[in-house]
């Protein structure tokens, strides 16, 4: 079995690798950083996953094609694609925003998933219990932060995505769900203040945030065949942080 985890270099995706790995999938993280993806592969194999990286810009539609096509060609097929990349990529509020960034947002959220799904639908439908997995985010339910609107509504887009996609594909037994985090631990919160993220967890039932393994193991779930009767679902993982 063969998943391939886009921007697998850290965080979530770097979780989701290690959980794949471990349930005996052959790992390919895709990236632009070559430091982090070593120290990636490092961390995976120490852990005896087999795994390997290819350099490739997600929002690059002709590097993401490239990518894919030296998968093909040395593999033939694949099993499991986590659409991970993805990101805030700064904030703006709608009156200011410049559609440069607008765009930027976009194609670092969509347009990422979009090629890669693309790319990837050839070697899946040769796959065994293939599937698709995007990353939404509580977000979309939320409308995002000052500044996070467009964030969340590429995120959206994702979610109509994955919809789209489970529909066009289940004739091929081709399964697509997603994953909707709420607040995790991990750098996408670098930017933000410690003191200003503790008092979030006052809007969290379990008063905690999620860890990037909480995340990955519903991936892993989703990869398997215990989901086999799972498609089209956008799963919230947030400590019940979206009803509060």
């Amino acid at each position: 079995m063969r998943a391939v985890i886009t921007g697998g270099t850290r965080g979530i995706g770097l979780s989701a690798a290690e959980a794949l790995g471990l349930a005996g999938y052959d790992i390919i993280i895709t990236g632009i950083d070559n430091e982090a993806a070593k120290t990636a592969l490092e961390e995976l194999k120490g852990k005896g996953i087999n795994a390997e990286f290819v350099y490739a810009d997600s929002m690059n539609e002709d590097d993401v094609n490239k990518c894919f096509k030296y998968i093909e060609e040395k593999y033939g097929s694949l099993d499991v694609l986590v659409n991970n990349v993805g990101g805030l990529g700064g904030r703006q509020r709608f009156e200011e925003m410049e559609t440069s960034f607008m765009r930027r947002v976009m194609a670092l959220n969509f347009d990422s998933a979009f090629f890669a799904s693309r790319a990837a639908i050839p070697m899946l439908k040769k796959g065994e219990h293939p599937s698709i997995i995007n990353y939404s985010t509580i977000a979309v339910t939320s409308g995002g932060g000052p500044g996070a609107g467009i964030y969340s509504a590429s995120k959206a887009a994702i979610e109509g995505l994955t919809r789209a996609l489970a529909k066009d594909l289940a004739e091929y037994g081709i399964r697509v769900n997603a994953v909707s985090p709420g607040t995790i631990d991990t750098e996408f919160h670098a930017a933000t203040k410690r003191e200003i993220m503790e008092t979030w967890k006052s809007g969290i039932v379990m008063k905690r945030f999620g860890e990037a393994s909480e995340v990955a193991s519903v991936i892993e779930f989703l990869a398997s065949e215990k989901a086999s009767f799972l498609t089209g679902e956008i799963i919230q993982i947030n400590g019940g942080q979206a009803f509060i």
